[in-house]
């Protein structure tokens, strides 16, 4: 199995900045796609940024120019830069990762989620 260890999130004024990060551990075999979603009250949980192990990243339109992602490869870690925050990035964000472990075939895996809110 695979664990999500999210940190980061909080409150941030509107224009503001912040970080999360995403450790994965556990019996990794391969680690393919890593990135973020999240989830705003009463709206479904929507993709926000994601890289593959090969360094091709997606990021939602909403968030284009204003959220970057990055991933360390030999520690399993992801990142999300959040620049000119508004308040509808308000959501749980959600760390994701897609791996294949030592007990397991090809899976997902999903982190706690860490609050989000933007907010004066």
């Amino acid at each position: 199995q695979v664990q999500l260890v999210e940190s980061g999130g909080g409150l941030v004024q509107p224009g503001g900045s912040q970080k999360l990060s995403c450790a994965a551990s556990g019996s990794i075999l391969s680690m393919y796609h890593m990135g973020w979603y999240r989830q705003a009250p009463g709206k479904q949980r929507e993709l926000v940024a994601m890289v593959n192990n090969a360094g091709s990243v997606k990021y939602a339109d909403s968030v284009k120019a204003r959220f970057t992602i990055s991933r360390e490869n030999a520690k399993n870690t992801v990142s999300l830069q959040m620049n000119s925050l508004k308040p509808e990035d308000t959501a749980v964000y959600y760390c994701y990762a897609d791996a294949e472990t030592m007990v397991a075939t090809r899976d997902d895996y999903w982190g706690q989620g860490t609050q989000v809110t933007v907010s004066s």
